[in-house]
């Protein structure tokens, strides 16, 4: 009885250690986005965002309606950090000071930040942006998981990132905290 007793307890610690760590989503998406390469073949985006691959580009609302696209900064810096996150998630509020960090430390070194939001709700988006202090560009269709961005990098669990260097190929993905930042500083050398 204890041995069960202490495994259940075991159970519910690794359960809301798992919770604490990232917002996961938790209704598939009934209709997934069909992306294509430039010559209109489908493109599996598990595979194709993966490390030491292209990124794939997303164009996607900003906060006054402008189209913010992932490729105007790519090229024109030295690094791009794809920023996968929500207002509502805790976890993502909780790794926005280390991404806050990084952007302050590395901006005038060639790094840029943009940030998709899968939030649904722009009043609340807007508002964490500020809060946050968030000056990089930000982009967002309001469609919660369903956004078409995080469709494109097949991303599962927020925060999630995606690290692009100035020739446009991943080189990182899931940085958080000392990691992200000695990953951008060793980048940046």
């Amino acid at each position: 009885m204890i041995e069960i007793t202490m495994r259940k307890g075991f159970l519910m610690l690794a359960a809301s250690l798992l919770l604490a760590t990232s917002c996961k989503q938790k209704v598939q998406v009934v209709e997934k986005i069909q992306v294509v390469d430039s010559e209109g073949k489908p493109v599996d985006v598990a595979s194709a965002t993966e490390i030491n691959n292209t990124f794939v580009d997303i164009a996607l609302p900003g906060p006054q309606g402008q189209t913010v696209r992932v490729r105007d900064y790519v090229g024109q810096n030295k690094l791009v950090l794809i920023d996968f996150w929500a207002s509502w998630c805790g976890p993502c509020m909780r790794e926005m000071p280390n991404v806050v960090k990084a952007y302050e430390l590395y901006h005038a070194k060639g790094l840029e930040i943009v940030g998709v939001s899968l939030d649904n709700d722009k009043a609340r988006w807007l508002a964490a942006i500020e809060q946050t202090d968030q000056k990089w560009p930000q982009m967002s269709d309001l469609k919660g998981w369903d956004c078409q961005g995080a469709q494109f990098y097949n991303i599962q669990s927020i925060p999630a990132n995606v690290l692009v260097n100035e020739h446009g190929i991943i080189i990182a993905r899931d940085l958080r905290g000392e990691d992200l930042i000695n990953t951008i500083a060793q980048q940046l050398q």
